[in-house]
């Protein structure tokens, strides 16, 4: 195996979680952009949103019904910002979907 998010979902690598259930696994970034950056990712390997299906998106629904509740745990509660990078120019570095929430400070609308 050679996804460092399929190895942190199996134990492999340890990680510093937010929030874990049967689905999906929150943790936080070893390599924070914000004073608050989470890890959003489902167990299941997708490898980016372009992996997104009829059959897996139940899972992506999750998280979403997941990450307020996540922010919230997380005292988020003046905002949060959700991204996904998909492909290499938009510097998706681990090729397992991933949300990352972005929050504890006030944000600049610069998106890029």
């Amino acid at each position: 195996m050679s996804c460092i998010f399929c190895m942190i979902v199996d134990g492999a690598i340890p990680s510093k979680k937010a929030y874990e259930d049967d689905e999906i696994l929150a943790f936080h970034d070893i390599n924070p952009q914000a004073p608050v950056h989470i890890l959003v990712i489902p167990k299941v390997h997708i490898p980016s949103v372009d992996g997104v299906t009829a059959e897996n998106s139940a899972v992506v629904a999750r998280i979403f019904e997941k990450i307020p509740q996540i922010a919230a745990a997380a005292g988020l509660a003046n905002g949060y910002r959700v991204i996904s990078n998909c492909g290499p120019d938009a510097c998706q570095t681990v090729p397992h979907l991933h949300f990352h929430i972005l929050g504890g400070r006030a944000l600049t609308e610069q998106m890029a």
